[in-house]
């Protein structure tokens, strides 16, 4: 192989690994409880918001392959007990590299919940820690699994 074409191969490489690179982190994950507050003694609804951008996908909690990474959702609160986070039904999709579809998550999708807050919780503020594990992927390629933690906050009355 000559050099001149060992060294555009090694820069297409690297362009991609590079594109790969950015596409994998644009998701955003955001969410909030309530309106910002919550009673003592009471339940609130809670949501988490994963944003993925036009091009990408992410295997949804359920996506029918074997070899998916599933979208997973945790949380967790000091003195609090929050429900297991619901999944929406994602969009059946057929891909390349697939002989059956996958169902994925495209766009804004939420994921509801409900936390309680004891009567006898100490404090002004509820802090929950939300962790979202999801594999976004092209039409083509899939990215390795990422993570992202937030905290959500609420002013208890």
């Amino acid at each position: 192989m000559k050099i001149s074409n060992f060294i555009a191969i090694l820069s297409v490489a690297l362009c991609m690994l590079l594109a790969a690179a950015n596409n994998s982190s644009a998701q955003t994950v955001s969410g909030s409880i309530a309106n910002g507050t919550v009673a003592r003694g009471s339940a609130a609804k809670g949501t988490i918001v994963l944003n993925i951008p036009g091009g990408l996908h992410v295997n949804s909690n359920r996506p029918n392959n074997q070899y998916s990474i599933a979208t997973t959702a945790k949380i967790s609160g000091a003195g609090l007990r929050a429900a297991r986070v619901s999944f929406p039904r994602g969009k059946n999709r057929k891909f390349q590299f697939s002989e059956n579809t996958i169902n994925v998550y495209e766009g804004r999708v939420s994921f509801p919940f409900t936390v309680t807050v004891p009567a006898n919780f100490k404090g002004n503020i509820v802090r929950l820690r939300a962790v979202v594990r999801y594999q976004a992927c092209t039409d083509e390629v899939c990215y390795p699994p990422k993570s992202k933690e937030i905290t959500l906050t609420a002013k208890v009355r």
